[in-house]
């Protein structure tokens, strides 16, 4: 009888802030266990989020977590962080997937075999599972940036660009964790 395939799901947090690293996370869940409540990251509530959280990480075969840097973002553009990310993400995980689904329409050139899925988040229990790892990992981080930073806010808005924190940023101009290649940021250090 052949080995069932195995496939990792791949989902990214962080690619619209103007501040902030874009964090990648890939995961092969466990086909005997069946986590419940798995979704879209952006409509379940923080507090949800952060219950499935530690479940994903206990019960999937292979997780794997990847933070790319405010300089990475700058230096290659959003999009090649992003991919670079992903790259990192499934080529560190153990065991290594026979096929990568990702959230979206682009893929990184990987050692496996790779399959898009744009709004992959809502339709593929593996990318659902990743979805939430990277925005509870991401949120995690900006937390922690707020303690930092207070006066921008980042606990609430977690860099992305509301009227509040721009209307900061415009007063205060940018903390070293914005993201200068930005046009808002740019704009404001002008």
């Amino acid at each position: 009888m052949p080995r069932p395939i195995v496939a990792a799901g791949v989902d990214e947090a962080g690619r619209g802030p103007l501040a902030g690293p874009v964090v990648v996370a890939a995961v092969i869940l466990d086909p005997s266990y069946r986590v419940s409540g798995l979704a879209d990251s952006k409509i379940l509530s923080e507090k949800k989020r952060a219950t499935l959280m530690p479940v994903i990480m206990e019960k999937a075969l292979a997780w794997r977590v990847e933070v790319i840097s405010v300089e990475q973002i700058d230096a290659m553009n959003i999009l090649q962080a992003t991919l670079l990310g992903m790259r990192l993400a499934v080529e560190n995980l153990d065991p290594l997937p026979d096929i990568a689904l990702i959230d979206g329409n682009q893929a990184p050139v990987l050692s496996c075999k790779s399959k898009t899925i744009v709004k992959g988040d809502q339709l593929e229990p593996a990318i659902s599972a990743a979805s939430i790892l990277a925005k509870e990992f991401r949120d995690q981080i900006m937390r922690k940036l707020h303690l930092e930073y207070p006066e921008y806010g980042f606990s609430k808005h977690k860099g992305y660009p509301t009227p509040h924190h721009l209307e900061i940023l415009r007063k205060l101009g940018p903390c070293p964790h914005h993201r200068r290649s930005y046009a808002p940021v740019r704009e404001v250090l002008k």
